[in-house]
């Protein structure tokens, strides 16, 4: 039985060539960002070049909102191109050309069955439980059968006998028999191309080498290639791509990600869940392609170490919690003043980025997101009198509003508002009155953020400085 090989050896330039080529009919799914990702990686790993095309053929669900989303998810993700986006929707009548070449050079025929006679033949194949497959009803016969002016599509004439086998650079080799490939539709009767028509002439004009992307798509992996082998007979110079189908993503059920799972938009994580873009790049590198046990993998590590043989051949499963600890790892590596200003813009405008900037050393010691440190920062900006949390007011009884008043003009007398001057003094009044320094703290910490948990407390009235600070204290005193 004859059997067709797809090498998975670059191109002959030598240039490695990818592509990423999402459909603009909503947000940028977590999905599709690491499969940007891998595209990205391996053409920089490669010394190759990355090229963005937007398949908005579809214009009744594309929208512009949603382009414009999917290029802003891809610039804060850090994921750059070598060219300006390819939009499809521009090409439709080089598809069309390629159509016809395929029909001049008998790689494809005009088919003029109607609606009535494919739903038919469709019953047909139900009642007797076979595929629902065209019947190549038209495959040899003359056009000059059908009557005068009847509209038609043209459909690609795909090899019947032998099978094909692709080695697939993720999931090794993968075979189907040509059989199994009905002659599908490359042209609409209104003269339209479809999709599966305009990605592979689109992919051999922008001179893409590998086709990374999910194992939702092998089926059409068998489809593409007879268009790519048949152009090489008509032109030569339409080399086989490199294949490489990537798992999808699963929650962590098993089911495959879906918004049941939460968020599965990149302007999700970033606006709602408060993640960074070099921990959920980080995150999803690790979602599927390992290196050892490392976990956190810089950017520039990453462009040194991927390629695809490191892609697993099973689905990855999404967690949430290993990506919030990853998250608050670059955090605390993050720049001070870069993380004061992503929480200032969720503050607005009673932000003060000088401040921030000052406390975001103490902030994200344990912040695991932009939003726990925007928490964390709240007590900054308060205003008096400040709002009390249940557990806080239980904190101020009159026992402990006595001490804070003695405390507050022990403070008032200190000269010196540092860490280390604050917390002797207090010391010294725990000591004197016999309590545990928390017995002490846990109440200025109510007096002073209206809630239980904070930075330490000495870290607090720093922050806060004298005057705010004492203000507070007296105000529950």
């Amino acid at each position: 039985m004859a059997s067709d090989s797809v090498s998975t050896a670059a191109s002959p330039s030598g240039t490695v060539v990818t592509r990423f080529a999402p459909s603009p009919t909503g947000y940028l799914h977590i999905g599709g960002a690491r499969t940007a990702l891998f595209n990205w990686l391996y053409a920089r790993h490669h010394g190759g070049r990355v090229l963005l095309r937007i398949e908005d053929t579809d214009r009744k669900r594309s929208t512009q909102d949603a382009i414009d989303k999917i290029i802003d998810g891809l610039a804060w993700l850090g994921l750059d191109f070598d060219e300006a986006p390819v939009f499809q929707s521009d090409r439709a009548e080089r598809h069309a050309e390629v159509a016809r070449q395929l029909l001049a050079a008998g790689h494809a025929y005009k088919c003029f069955a109607t609606q009535e006679e494919l739903e038919e033949m469709r019953e047909a194949q139900r009642a007797a439980k076979q595929p629902l497959r065209y019947d190549r009803r038209w495959r040899d016969r003359d056009p000059s059968e059908a009557p005068e002016g009847a509209p038609y599509v043209i459909r690609l004439k795909v090899p019947v006998e032998g099978a094909t086998t692709i080695e697939d650079a993720v999931q090794g080799s993968i075979t189907v028999q040509n059989s199994e490939i009905d002659d599908y539709i490359i042209l609409r009767s209104d003269g339209t191309p479809t999709y599966m028509l305009a990605v592979v002439v689109d992919d051999h004009d922008m001179g893409v080498t590998h086709i990374i992307r999910g194992d939702d798509h092998i089926n059409n992996a068998f489809r593409q290639l007879p268009i790519i082998r048949a152009m090489n007979e008509i032109e030569g110079n339409w080399p086989d791509p490199v294949y490489a189908h990537v798992p999808l993503i699963h929650g962590a059920d098993g089911a495959k990600m879906s918004k049941r799972h939460g968020a599965v938009g990149v302007e999700a994580y970033r606006d709602e869940e408060g993640i960074l873009p070099e921990a959920l790049v980080n995150y999803l590198l690790r979602l599927g392609w390992g290196y050892g046990d490392r976990e956190e993998i810089s950017r520039e590590e990453a462009i040194q170490l991927f390629d695809l043989d490191g892609v697993g051949k099973g689905p990855a499963r999404f967690d949430i919690k290993k990506l919030q600890n990853l998250n608050g790892h670059y955090i605390r590596e993050a720049d001070d003043a870069r993380l004061a200003a992503l929480v200032a813009e969720r503050i607005g405008s009673d932000a003060d980025v000088a401040l921030l900037t000052k406390a975001m050393p103490v902030l994200k010691v344990r912040a695991k997101s932009v939003n726990e440190l925007v928490e964390g920062a709240a007590f900054l900006s308060a205003k008096r009198p400040l709002e009390m949390s249940e557990k806080a007011g239980a904190l101020l009884d009159d026992e402990a509003r006595q001490r804070l008043g003695e405390l507050s003009k022990m403070l008032q007398l200190q000269n010196d508002w540092t860490i280390e001057a604050l917390e002797a003094t207090t010391k010294s009044y725990a000591e004197n009155l016999g309590v545990g320094l928390g017995k002490l703290a846990q109440p200025m910490r109510a007096a002073l953020t209206g809630t239980t948990t904070s930075p330490g407390i000495f870290d607090v009235l720093v922050l806060l400085g004298k005057e705010e600070a004492l203000a507070r204290i007296d105000a529950q005193a």
